[in-house]
This record gives structure tokens, C-alpha cells and sequence, in this order.
């Protein structure tokens, strides 16, 4: 009888998954732990700024509050099976992502803090740590999507249904039809 039990939960996919439930944990600590590394470097840079310019306050007050709600969102394992919870926080992420993107682009006015070495570090590290929460989030992505598949496949469908094992949601573009249209460029002098 025990043998039975294993040999059919082994043909429904049980242990698939278990194994990409797993993996998806894993990938997602991942993609934490670079978002935390970049919630960690922004105090350096906001004060690195203040230090070296009459900045514009409004933009770095934006960064603040901005890390501020990044840091504020509670992140457990639940928020994997929590498309709400997930889309909360991946929302104080891109609000995040879009303030040090306004920071970067105003700095570029300011050629002292541009030349300051400090400030010119932490960018090189902001600028790593952003690819790695790319790639993070592409393990992530692709980890889930196995997982999706197989929760959605039959038979193993039916076993999703029987455990509990609901799809888990995916990161995705809030502006995605602002995206998909390419930038108009034009290098002629007026």
C-alpha cells in the first residue's frame, strides 16, 4: 500500500513540486537580498550627494521616502502565493528603481559630484546591483514559470488541486504598453 502511494504520487508530480517550490524560495531570497543590497547603498549615496552639492531636495527627498516604502513592504514566504501582497512590493520596488533613476539623470548637471570618487563608487555598485536584481528576477521568473507549467499540465494539475499548490505569480511591467513602443530619438541641433 505504501509502495502504491509513493509510485503514484511520484507519476503525478509531487515531487516536481516540491523540488521548483523550493527552487522558487530560492530564487526569490535571491531577488531579496539584491533588493536589500541596493535599500543599503542609498543612504551612502543620498548622503554622499548632500555632502558635495545644493542639491535639489525635492529629488532626494523622493529617493527617501521612495526606499522608505521599499523597506516598509513585509516580505514572507506567503507573499510567493500572494499576487496582491506580490504586486504591493513589486510596486515599492519600481518606485524605488524610478527615484535613483531621476537622481542619476539630475546628478549628470552637477560636474563636482560626477568627478567626487565616493559618489562615483557607489554608483559602479548601484549599477552592479541593478544587474543583479535583473538577473535575480530572471531566475525568479523562469523558476516560476516551470512551476506554472506544471501546476497547469495535466495530470499534474490534478495533484495541484489535491495539495494546495496554487500558480505563483510572476513579475511583470506595470507600463507595458508605454514600453513596447520604442523611444523617439532625434540627434539634430535646433
Amino acid at each position: 500500500m505504501t509502495l502504491a502511494l509513493a509510485m503514484a504520487l511520484t507519476g503525478c508530480g509531487y515531487n516536481d513540486f516540491q523540488r521548483l517550490d523550493e527552487q522558487s524560495k530560492a530564487a526569490w531570497s535571491e531577488v531579496l537580498n539584491q533588493y536589500q543590497r541596493r535599500a543599503d547603498l542609498v543612504p551612502n549615496i543620498v548622503a554622499t550627494v548632500k555632502g558635495e552639492a545644493a542639491f535639489e531636495q525635492d529629488t532626494l527627498t523622493r529617493v527617501v521616502e521612495a526606499r522608505a516604502k521599499a523597506t516598509a513592504v513585509q516580505v514572507t514566504p506567503e507573499t510567493l502565493n500572494n499576487p496582491e501582497a506580490f504586486q504591493k512590493f513589486q510596486a515599492a520596488q519600481g518606485e524605488l528603481s524610478s527615484a535613483l533613476s531621476r537622481l542619476l539623470v539630475t546628478v549628470e548637471r552637477y560636474p563636482d559630484l560626477k568627478a567626487n570618487k565616493a559618489f562615483s563608487d557607489l554608483r559602479v555598485q548601484l549599477e552592479g546591483t541593478e544587474n543583479r536584481i535583473t538577473v535575480a528576477r530572471n531566475r525568479y521568473i523562469q523558476t516560476v514559470q516551470e512551476y506554472n507549467v506544471l501546476a497547469r499540465s495535466f495530470p499534474s494539475n490534478l495533484t495541484a488541486m489535491v495539495f494546495s499548490y496554487p500558480p505563483k505569480p510572476v513579475f511583470s511591467v506595470a507600463n507595458e504598453a508605454q514600453i513596447s513602443v520604442p523611444p523617439q530619438v532625434n540627434f539634430e541641433k535646433k
